[in-house]
């Protein structure tokens, strides 16, 4: 799906495409690439800063391995601005449910709309797939998770100190649950 999208004067095409394959590796550089920026921008998703791209570009190209995930990524003039994951609960009583994991958009494709299409999609593909319940975390009080919130999701509750964020400090964290139209 395209979506044409503008910020100011500049128009931009964002691309969705559920990654598949051996794709994977052509776009290793530029997943770690959003994914050092989200860190260096203060996003708690399981690293602390500063995180070195190459470490970030083996952490996807071993993800990337676990064939029941499923990713979407956004990409925007020939490079990927944004990704999110879809990892199927492997559990036969959690065949209806799934977690999300690592929405991420470069900050520089921010406020176009890139964060609400990768997750309609993945909403859309989770739905496709029997999996009706969603879960997630996200750090307390985070511009994520006020997102979360705008688009539908419940709030679980927090865990105090349940992870670092990415400047060393302990943070609590919100869990949260949304299930899907249709369930």
């Amino acid at each position: 799906m395209s979506v044409s999208e503008s910020r100011g004067e500049v128009r931009s095409e964002i691309d969705i495409a559920l990654l598949e394959g051996e794709a994977a590796d052509g776009v290793l550089g530029d997943l770690a690439e959003v994914l050092v920026d989200c860190v260096d921008g203060g996003a708690s998703v399981g690293f602390e800063a500063p995180l070195p791209v190459e470490t970030a570009r083996e952490w996807w190209r071993k993800t990337m391995q676990d064939s029941s995930a499923l990713t979407w990524i956004a990409s925007s003039a020939g490079r990927v601005v944004g990704v999110v994951r879809l990892l199927p609960s492997g559990y036969p009583n959690g065949r209806h449910r799934a977690e999300v994991a690592k929405l991420l958009v470069h900050r520089d494709a921010r406020g176009r709309g890139v964060a609400t299409s990768l997750m309609h999609h993945l909403e859309t593909g989770a739905i496709e797939r029997g999996r009706w319940l969603l879960i997630l975390d996200t750090q307390t009080g985070s511009p994520a998770e006020r997102l979360y919130e705008k688009w539908g999701w419940q709030r679980l509750g927090v865990l105090e100190d349940h992870a670092y964020s990415p400047d060393g400090r302990l943070a609590p964290t919100t869990f949260m649950s949304k299930r899907l139209a249709g369930s």
